[in-house]
């Protein structure tokens, strides 16, 4: 295939996918699932475009979950995360390992059964286990963020932790796994607890220094066109950093991994690093990593798509949904209930919520190609299991966390955002943007601005009411629903 035709699909493909993706605001499914449909349907079995190198597809996914994991940190507040610490830690590391188990015990026994036509010894049904054991980032920060919906008990943060910090405990099983299937005898409880631990210790350390290094660059950036004579424009400014720190993250993960240390749980400790630290032109950095992210999804799921060939799901269909459904049912509500009982704080029903939104999405399909790559027996089994189980996940439960939030009485009343009013500030301005959404309590004292009682130094900007802007002034009559753009001073 010449770049032309190459660069001529892959434009076909970008462009059916995001216009195709609006209709999942209609139809209800994941944007992510509409992505990896339009896939499969430019695929072998639908109009014929043939791909299927699963080492350029190992790495073009890792080089697209470090952006995703990085803009998943820079999005984390540490004030949000702080109080569900460590629910979201014990979910991503204990509640990981649990799920790997009961899963693979589960593959284990379905293997023993005459009428299956999967036949796998111990280790590779605990290996097409730990596969699928960390929920996915991508479709967890996609779902919840596309949602106006607030949900109550830190539950957002607490599953965007989880899904952005268990990836590199899923990596670490998935790893040691194949290597116990191809080089026997060659792992021991002590070698794995060594690996373990310097996974985890290298990846935090350099993630944190990571993120560290990159600030102070920024900062030294800034500072010289400061200095300059003629300043440089913001907006190349801003562009000039973006890139700055894809240097770092991909200089975090290398130097990790070089390291013998984890790279995701590097570049997303960095992120985090970055994204609470104050930095000139966050904002606008934040933005254009939003951007990436979603490329870097759009890419993923379509070229995992293309990667399938739905024939061949068919034949482990039966065992896949089976493999699923106990996923869904049991692993997944088990994981949960264990590794939160502890933590006696947290409701029954927070636990029942945050058990159904253990999406499983491109991660476990890119974690699936290591077996393929390695030639491990019956690797091509685990990856199309992967893949069914996957489009089940999203599927069932990718439509669903948001009724269920409000069915359980988790649902809080939704938010609006500043950014919803397309207004923006410098960040260098020492002020920041607020909205208030007016209830009868507030118009108690009057129904205008000028009776309403604001704190000093605040001042409405616009005012939303339904889908109407309005410009505000003293004697406007305001009506409980209205939302408020109000800039505030920022306090010295």
């Amino acid at each position: 295939m010449t770049i032309e035709n190459m660069l001529l699909t892959g434009s076909l493909l970008l462009v059916a996918a995001v216009m195709l993706g609006k209709s999942s605001y209609r139809t209800g499914l994941p944007l992510l699932l509409v992505f990896l449909l339009v896939g499969m349907a430019f695929g072998t079995d639908g109009l014929g475009v043939h791909f299927s190198d699963m080492h350029t597809t190992q790495s073009i996914g890792m080089i697209a979950l470090c952006v995703i994991l990085f803009s998943g940190g820079m999005g984390t507040r540490l004030s949000a995360i702080r109080p569900v610490l460590l629910p979201g830690l014990l979910l991503s590391t204990v509640g990981v390992v649990i799920t790997a188990l009961l899963t693979g015990f589960f593959i284990w026994w379905l293997s023993g059964m005459e009428w299956t036509n999967i036949h796998f010894a111990f280790l590779p049904s605990l290996l097409l286990a730990a596969t699928m054991s960390s929920t996915d980032s991508a479709s967890v920060f996609g779902i919840l963020g596309s949602q106006k919906v607030e949900l109550n008990h830190n539950l957002r943060p607490m599953l965007e932790l989880e899904s952005g910090s268990n990836d590199p405990m899923a990596y670490m099983l998935t790893i040691l796994l194949v290597e116990a299937i191809m080089i026997p005898g060659d792992l021991s409880a002590e070698v794995i607890g060594l690996q373990l631990l310097m996974q985890f210790g290298i990846g935090g350390l350099v993630g944190v220094l990571g993120g560290i290094g990159a600030v102070r660059l920024m900062r030294i950036y800034v500072r010289l066109g400061a200095d300059s004579k003629n300043g440089e424009d913001p907006g190349q400014t801003t562009a000039m950093l973006s890139i700055l720190l894809l240097g770092v993250v991909y200089f975090t993960y290398s130097a990790t991994v070089l390291l013998d240390g984890n790279g995701y749980l590097a570049v997303y400790l960095a992120g985090i690093t970055i994204g609470n630290t104050k930095v000139t032109y966050l904002r606008g950095i934040s933005k254009m990593m939003d951007g990436l992210t979603w490329l870097a999804q759009i890419v993923v799921f379509l070229m995992l798509g293309l990667l399938v060939n739905p024939h061949e799901m068919l034949s482990v269909a039966a065992v896949s949904l089976l493999v699923g459904a106990f996923m869904i049912v049991v692993g997944r509500p088990l994981s949960v209930f264990l590794s939160l009982a502890p933590l006696r704080k947290i409701s029954l029903r927070s636990k029942l919520f945050v058990s159904w939104v253990g999406l499983r999405g491109a991660v476990p399909i890119i974690f699936a190609t290591y077996p393929v790559v390695a030639e491990v027996p019956g690797a091509s089994q685990i990856f199309n299991i992967v893949f069914f189980v996957t489009l089940l996940s999203l599927s069932l439960q990718g439509t669903t966390v948001i009724s269920l939030a409000r069915r359980l009485g988790l649902a809080g009343q939704s938010k609006s955002e500043p950014d919803e009013f397309g207004v923006e500030l410098a960040d260098e301005l020492p002020t920041s943007l607020h909205t208030i959404t007016l209830t009868d309590e507030d118009l108690a004292m009057g129904s205008t601005l000028r009776q309403m009682n604001l704190p000093v130094g605040s001042l409405v900007m616009m005012i939303r009411r339904g889908k109407r802007y309005i410009v505000p002034d003293g004697s406007r009559r305001l009506y409980p629903g209205d939302v408020l753009l109000v800039i505030r001073e920022d306090d010295k």
